[in-house]
């Protein structure tokens, strides 16, 4: 059964922030992160890099528990 979630409101800066980036494993995913990263750390904001085993399956549960209590905002790459 689908389940509904409230949206979370958007911060007005990313100054300050820690965003993941979660490299899926797909095919230069990492080169779209290395950029994404580049432009975050314009904004101020403190990257942390994480990677899935495979693209073909969803992230581990400990993989998704880390990158939900250490981020406050995961970017996903998805690349071919």
């Amino acid at each position: 059964t689908p389940q509904v979630r409230e949206r979370v409101s958007r911060p007005e800066s990313l100054a300050g922030l820690t965003i993941g980036l979660l490299d899926i494993s797909k095919p230069r995913g990492n080169v779209f992160l290395d950029q994404v990263q580049n432009r975050l750390a314009e904004l101020d904001a403190t990257v942390i890099r994480f990677s899935k085993p495979t693209f073909s399956k969803p992230a581990p549960a400990d993989l998704r528990h880390e990158i939900a209590s250490q981020c406050d905002a995961v970017i996903e790459a998805l690349a071919d």
